[in-house]
């Protein structure tokens, strides 16, 4: 195969370096249409549970951009990234907004150093999380609100290059997520099946998309210690994907993420 024909980007060990090596989580310029099938929305659930007395954590924050846009007036909201340079985005965001009692700070979602018994509320959103230390810094009736990627996500995409996120794993991301917040102690846990098509314009917008996001890596939720490659996508398999998945709408790509609500 010519050197033409892939397409490199950056090696990474584990998910940890792939986003600390994201610095824009910004997709507003990527150019898509997409379709709702399924009507659960983090944000809406995130307002009607919390006042303007709530204290809110949000794990896994990226640029801020969703917390600039979309989480309600607060007593507290504290936002955190494991990377350092989505932290320096989200505060240049900051600056530009007129959003009071934020504050983005980087740390570890595996190693929290967040207060006990703190917070109303837990926002997660495409990131790593451990369901023990989330329930350890919620108060008592405090609230998790969760919303992954999950295996079957670009099923069709995957199979095609013959890996993908938790490709290889034999459980859903979903029903580990499931279990693991069970088991921290949790009650009231709900889970929910998201389906959703995307339409991307051209070629250059899905490519976008999967050099921002871990679709093609294989990050598995079971082998931790698993080496990780991502040096290149192979353009060929990608041409032979988008013309036959190429609409009058744009490049489809189905897309299975899933949400979950529970209590402390």
């Amino acid at each position: 195969m010519e050197k033409r024909d892939l397409y490199d980007i950056n090696k990474v060990n584990n998910e940890h370096d792939f986003y600390n090596q994201i610095k824009n989580w910004d997709f507003s310029n990527i150019n898509r249409t997409e379709e709702k099938f399924t009507n659960w929305d983090m944000y809406e659930i995130l307002r009607n549970n919390s006042n303007s007395e709530s204290k809110i954590l949000d794990l896994g924050t990226g640029g801020g951009e969703k917390v600039l846009k979309y989480f309600p007036e607060a007593k507290e909201i504290i936002a955190t990234d494991f990377s350092e340079e989505m932290i320096k985005t989200a505060n240049e965001n900051l600056k530009k907004s007129n959003r009071k009692n934020i504050t983005f700070r980087q740390m570890d979602n595996l190693n929290m150093d967040t207060p006990s018994n703190y917070f109303d509320l837990v926002v997660a959103r495409h990131t790593c999380t451990d369901a023990k230390q989330i329930y350890n810094s919620l108060k008592t009736e405090g609230m998790l609100i969760l919303r992954g990627v999950d295996k079957l996500d670009c099923w069709e995409l995957k199979r095609l290059f013959g890996k993908g996120q938790a490709y290889k794993d034999p459980k859903p991301i979903s029903l580990i997520d499931y279990e693991n917040i069970l088991d921290a102690g949790f009650k009231d846990v709900e889970l929910v099946p998201i389906h959703i098509r995307e339409y991307y314009k051209t070629k250059n917008d899905l490519l976008a998309l999967l050099l921002k996001t871990p679709i093609l890596c294989d990050f598995s939720e079971i082998e931790e210690n698993e080496r990780l490659n991502r040096e290149q996508i192979n353009m060929n398999k990608l041409d032979e994907y988008i013309k036959t998945h190429n609409y009058e709408k744009g490049i489809l790509l189905i897309r299975r993420y899933y949400g979950i609500t529970a209590r402390k």
